[in-house]
């Protein structure tokens, strides 16, 4: 029962869309411009990097803040806490990220989820948190495509946790969110492919 509890408590969080908050505030909606998403890489894009900062931090602290409220809850564990149970943390990390994806204040559409599953890493283990941000800043300043990096800090989380001894669950469920990540970068991934994915820049707005 308590992870239907903590995945309910993390969709709540999830569906806090910072970017469409953002997005509003100059007057537009971030899901009718650019990509037509509603996350870090597109606010970006069409509002500057400013914009695309705040949101790309806030949406790292929701997934955070359900992990937290999740784990003192339910006794949980994780990168600062004492218990070994990390299971309440995930499962609330998990419900941010499809709260972040199929927010139901905003008629399902949101955003990939990328920024919640790195606030889910981070509160995890610290050791995988620190190769999947370093691995994640090599591969954008190397080919500077978000996308790409998306990808392999997805592939890489769940490996890294099995390589570290999780329990399989929680493996299975990380494992689960990269599948996910997959699937809503399925347009992105025939762009790479093709050479036709758009790179990633700082904008000076």
């Amino acid at each position: 029962m308590y992870r239907l509890i903590a995945l309910l408590i993390g969709y709540i969080f999830g569906m806090f869309q910072t970017s469409y908050i953002v997005g509003r505030a100059k007057g537009i909606d971030i899901r009718e411009h650019g990509s037509k998403n509603a996350g870090f890489t597109n606010t970006n894009r069409v509002l500057g990097r400013k914009a695309g900062a705040l949101v790309f931090v806030c949406d790292i602290l929701k997934a955070v803040a359900a992990f937290v409220v999740a784990s003192l809850l339910f006794d949980g564990g994780g990168a600062f806490f004492a218990s070994a149970d990390i299971l309440p943390g995930i499962y609330a990390g998990a419900g941010a990220i499809l709260g972040h994806i199929f927010p139901a204040v905003l008629k399902f559409k949101g955003g990939k989820g990328i920024s919640c599953f790195v606030g889910v890493i981070l509160m995890l283990d610290w050791r995988v948190a620190l190769i999947v941000f370093v691995v994640g800043l090599l591969a954008v300043a190397i080919f500077r495509y978000i996308s790409l990096t998306s990808l392999l800090m997805t592939l890489l989380a769940p490996v890294l946790l099995f390589l570290f001894g999780y329990e399989i669950e929680a493996v299975a469920v990380m494992a689960g969110l990269g599948v996910l990540a997959w699937y809503m970068h399925r347009a992105n991934i025939l762009r790479l492919l093709r050479g036709e994915e758009n790179r990633f820049s700082l904008s000076k707005k």
